[in-house]
């Protein structure tokens, strides 16, 4: 029988996105065969998989689903329970399993898409893809034309090393942390306070650290569009179907870069 990566299954099987998977496989919570799961492990269809000791089957597959939500700030926007604050599956409670694609840091608001289809995440997920998010962002102290030029042209900061690429965590040599340059974005200045931005990378709380390093603070950050798919209307704290011509779309980005 022909062998998959046990996260690349999980993942087809629209359980989880892969990485989700790898955390429910260091958490224990995967058993294959009664056995505890390993990282980097092959299955079969003739293997028994477990997940929170429930079954895990192609019966158990669901319809394919794709939301956008409006995200307040304060969700968090994992599956894990550890954060104190309210997750963002809680949140929602949607009748069959989803997980988000990407995320929002808590203090932030806006569009985040949610789907039961893992390869669909790590698609628009992988950074050297390119593909577009824009946000809105009001900071503390009045913008400056050296701010916008130096938020356009990329911003020198320190992420976490497991948020790097796999190009800039060699550079880390074992550290926690690594520094690395933003790479040249579209920044359109709307008031005094605010602009509008528009990334093709997607490292955790980017603006955030952009902004820091250029010692100016984020006062509010919400994103308005990822890809084609725009906020627009769509009231705090609801979800709506992507419509098909929207996913026809996003599809067709997708294949473009892919």
């Amino acid at each position: 029988m022909e062998e998959i990566r046990l996260n690349k299954y999980l993942s087809e099987m629209g359980i989880c996105s892969r990485r989700e998977a790898d955390r429910y496989v260091e958490e224990g919570r995967i058993t294959v065969n009664g056995r505890p799961a390993e990282l980097g492990q092959k299955i079969t269809e003739a293997d028994e998989l477990l997940l929170d000791g429930k079954k895990i089957g192609p019966e158990q597959k669901d319809a394919p689903v794709l939301i956008a939500f409006n995200k307040p700030r304060g969700i968090v926007c994992t599956t894990s329970s550890k954060d104190r604050a309210t997750n963002i599956i809680e949140f929602i409670d949607y009748p069959v399993r989803i997980f988000p694609i990407g995320r929002l840091d808590k203090e932030s608001e806006g569009i985040i898409l949610l789907t039961n289809q893992g390869e669909l995440v790590n698609l628009i997920n992988r950074q050297r893809y390119g593909h577009e998010k824009e946000y809105i962002v009001r900071c503390r102290r009045k913008l400056t034309n050296t701010f916008l030029k130096q938020m356009s042209e990329g911003v020198e900061i320190t992420i976490p090393v497991i948020d790097a690429s796999d190009k800039d965590r060699k550079k880390a040599r074992g550290r926690e942390y690594v520094t690395v340059t933003t790479k040249p974005c579209k920044v359109t200045k709307l008031d005094d306070h605010s602009f509008d931005i528009i990334l093709t990378q997607g490292m955790n709380r980017q603006i955030r650290r952009m902004c820091d390093a250029l010692g100016n603070y984020v006062d509010r950050l919400k994103r308005i569009r990822v890809m084609n798919i725009e906020l627009k209307d769509l009231p705090e704290g609801q979800y709506r179907d992507v419509t098909p011509e929207e996913y026809r779309e996003l599809k067709r980005l997708i294949e473009q870069d892919t």
